[in-house]
């Protein structure tokens, strides 16, 4: 079969991130390219930050689909130039962040933000009356949160 950039891709959307699986690894923005030399495929990956512990099962999960579909020849090569960020994410996925209970990432600064003093909207009522419980949540990505409207706990993903 003759394959395109674009079927690459389309297959890839079914690579889900291992932290967060309502998204998929190419509107994450993981997915940095996808060349084709003498018969390879080559997928470009960023990981969303250094040491990222689900990049291994990224990798193997790429292999797992694009195998799956007869492709044979692949490589993955981790790009981290320049470094993932948050604004690499759509309106779109960021709603699904919300949807699914992590208050999204807003747009990055060159400012230092002061995760004690920045507002964190509730992803469950919308509430800007949150509190930072902790720095990390569950993955280094994110951090906890509390709402005092809702009486929610959340994770909010960190703007990188």
């Amino acid at each position: 079969m003759n394959w395109s950039k674009e079927k690459i891709l389309e297959l890839l959307t079914e690579v889900k991130d291992p932290e967060v699986p309502v998204l998929d690894i190419v509107e994450l923005g993981v997915v940095r390219d996808v060349k084709f030399k003498d018969g390879n495929v080559s997928v470009l990956i960023t990981p969303t930050y250094s040491g990222c512990p689900a990049m291994n099962t990224i990798e193997n999960d790429i292999m797992a689909i694009l195998h799956k579909n007869g492709i044979e020849n692949i490589t993955t090569k981790t790009v981290f130039s320049p470094p993932w960020t948050t604004d690499w994410m759509s309106e779109q996925t960021k709603n699904k962040l919300k949807a699914y209970g992590i208050a999204p990432p807003g747009k990055t600064t060159a400012e230092l933000v002061d995760l004690n003093t920045a507002t964190t909207i509730c992803p469950f009522c919308n509430s800007e009356n949150t509190e930072l419980k902790s720095e990390f949540g569950s993955t280094a990505c994110k951090s906890l949160h509390y709402c005092k409207e809702c009486d929610q706990p959340f994770e909010h993903f960190k703007c990188i």
